[in-house]
């Protein structure tokens, strides 16, 4: 992700009433990421979503909790919003779903970092 890029998403995001997060660039053992809520937690991707849709319920959603937005919240270009089958709203960048790990502790842990195959962290 392009700084310029980077530094919208986080105006996107730090500009919506509904969520109290904000995202941050982190640095961890490899490299650079984008975290967010209020503990600052790597964000990571999800490989089985496809565009605008989350893929994750039930036990891979307690591994992997959806980075949630509130009833508020608005799409702002890299940022998007969708609603999950179960009804919460979770946020999107460049169409992908976002989420954090359950097996992440602190911040600057990527620890769910390439995990199955099939989880990326968000890198800047």
């Amino acid at each position: 992700m392009t700084r310029t890029l980077f530094a919208a998403a986080l105006l996107a995001l730090a500009g919506t009433a509904a969520s109290a997060s904000t995202l941050v660039a982190v640095n961890t053992d490899i490299g650079e990421v984008i975290a967010a809520g209020k503990n600052g937690m790597t964000l990571y991707t999800f490989r089985n979503d496809s565009a605008n849709t989350s893929n994750c319920y039930g036990d891979c959603a307690q591994a992997w909790p959806p980075f949630t937005a509130g009833d508020a919240a608005k799409a702002n270009g890299a940022l998007g919003v969708i609603e999950r089958r179960d009804g919460t709203r979770q946020w999107t960048l460049n169409g992908q779903p976002l989420y954090f790990w359950a097996g992440d502790s602190a911040q600057g842990d990527a620890t769910g970092d390439g995990v199955g195959g099939v989880w990326d962290v968000v890198r800047r």
